[in-house]
């Protein structure tokens, strides 16, 4: 339940619109729901103004489906991370209006009562080999409300390609840089545009990239101002930080 959500609610209850029982129902869940495979944390919005979001993996399809189809009902908005096809042929199944990236392995439900928040996050990536985690981020700011922009395949092996579209990264209020082998595109593009910078290193590259860690230390040893760093592949990580960042300094489209 969202912050707005609630508000309404006890209004209603105050004009006698909601009977206090009506409204108890509605709330019995609060904090959280024990489903017997997860405790769902309806509460998580009204703390954080961020949702519950099911990371599947390691779950059973069966426990995603569950979990999935508990959110719905409550009138959550649905969104889930590192899902598998075969996971989300069970959430399908339950919930026919789910949507399916596979490539960032992320499903969504859209939200029956959508908030846009102002503003606008740039995602940007090295090579169309990051294009997954970058996917992931996507789609979890979609599933968040914020407006984003998907610049791909604009590394440092030929920085015109990045140049070309300055204009379109001026149009946004942060950027997340995803890039694995050595991670510079982050430090390049903080120092071009400005921008505060979520930079998301990736599992690309060959053997001394080490899965990663060389494109981590590269981005946390930036000389460009303003990069902050999350973990290796976490696009997810990157597109909540960045949607709360937006929610907390621009609010939400309609608000005064």
């Amino acid at each position: 339940m969202r912050e707005d959500e609630l508000r309404a609610l006890l209004a209603a209850v105050q004009d006698g619109r909601t009977a206090p029982e009506a409204a108890f129902e509605r709330l019995r869940d609060l904090p959280f729901a024990d489903l017997g495979v997860a405790n769902v944390d309806h509460h998580r919005h009204v703390r954080s103004g961020m949702p519950e979001v099911i990371f599947c993996a390691g779950k059973t399809p069966d426990e995603v489906a569950t979990i999935a189809a508990h959110m719905a009902e409550r009138g959550s908005p649905v969104l889930g991370t590192r899902c598998a096809p075969e996971a989300f042929e069970a959430v399908r199944l339950r919930l026919p209006r789910a949507e399916y990236n596979e490539r960032g392995r992320v499903f969504r439900l859209p939200d029956p009562a959508p908030q846009v928040l102002r503003g606008r996050v740039a995602v940007v990536t090295a090579g169309t080999s990051d294009r997954s985690v970058a996917e992931e981020a996507l789609e979890t700011l979609r599933a968040l409300g914020a407006p984003c922009e998907f610049i791909y395949d604009v590394g440092v092996a030929g920085l015109h390609r990045l140049l070309a579209h300055r204009d379109r990264i001026a149009t946004c209020d942060i950027q997340i840089v995803v890039a694995g082998m050595e991670g510079a595109l982050a430090s390049v593009a903080a120092g071009l545009t400005g921008k505060p910078t979520i930079a998301v290193p990736t599992s690309v590259g060959y053997g001394a990239s080490f899965g990663g860690v060389a494109a981590l230390l590269g981005m946390l040893n930036s000389c460009a101002t303003g990069v902050t760093v999350v973990n290796i592949d976490n696009g997810f990580g990157a597109a909540a930080a960045a949607a709360l960042w937006l929610r907390q300094l621009r609010g939400v489209e309609g608000d005064t």
